[in-house]
């Protein structure tokens, strides 16, 4: 069975995020760039299924700027056995990637397609859920264990009531979540093997798919500072305060 893997190139989780001057977005010049947290689990996943016997083939997939390929490329090194590189200088926004992502399943044709629930970059947690419904697939999202058996998938998700499981016939879409598993370390010698691996590079025009942003963002800006917090005496002051300072009783 072919496993499909969705990466995205993001700002590091550790790099402190700034806004550019003008409030059209976030400054990324300079910044060091690494693989969404939510997909390193997503490839992590797949590369478990694989060494289980589950899994034949991961194909791991980013779409994006050139610069996509370096993270394709420590996908390869934490175990994908090949990648494909959807080349766009757009801003491609959830439903355009599902769309390039339901173009490479058909062409693909794998099992499973795993991403993960959502890029720390914009917080969509969007496109997984958008693939399944243009590919007219079973989904199952915020995944925290996942076992594939008999054409079935069972995966068991959090929420808010406690644990749900779920059997889902495959082909389908699983989004990932951070209890799933721990990545493994990416060793030196598997970073020189993912050099050698191949790497496809298309043009969403290659693949049919118009990827015109339909949404546009008017204005980005930082949280405001929160300021001190001060002591009261007592009960009494607090919720005299919690009523005309604060205004939330």
């Amino acid at each position: 069975m072919k496993v499909l893997v969705a990466v995205k190139r993001v700002v590091d989780y550790n790099v402190k995020v700034r806004v550019k001057s003008d409030n059209t977005g976030v400054d990324i010049a300079n910044v060091k760039m690494s693989m969404n947290p939510f997909d390193e689990i997503a490839v992590e996943e797949a590369v478990r299924l694989k060494e289980k016997g589950v899994v034949t083939e991961i194909i791991a997939v980013s779409c994006g700027v050139t610069q996509c390929s370096e993270t394709l490329r420590t996908a390869m090194a934490i175990g994908a056995d090949r990648a494909i590189l959807v080349e766009t200088a757009e801003e491609l926004q959830p439903l355009a990637v599902a769309k390039l992502l339901k173009a490479l399943v058909d062409k693909e044709l794998p099992g499973l397609i795993i991403l993960g629930k959502q890029a720390i970059d914009d917080d969509c947690n969007q496109t997984g859920q958008m693939l399944a419904a243009l590919g007219d697939m079973p989904q199952a999202t915020f995944a925290s264990k996942v076992e594939i058996a008999d054409g079935k998938a069972t995966v068991s998700r959090e929420v808010d009531g406690g644990m749900e499981t779920l059997s889902i016939s495959l082909p389908a879409v699983i989004t990932t979540d951070l209890r799933l598993n721990e990545p493994r370390y990416v060793t030196l010698p598997n970073i020189m093997k993912a050099k050698k691996k191949q790497l496809d590079i298309f043009k969403p025009e290659d693949l049919g798919v118009d990827v015109s942003p339909r949404l546009k963002t008017l204005k980005v800006s930082e949280p405001p500072k929160r300021s001190a917090g001060i002591k009261v005496p007592d009960v009494a002051t607090l919720v005299a305060k919690l009523k005309t300072e604060a205004k939330v009783l």
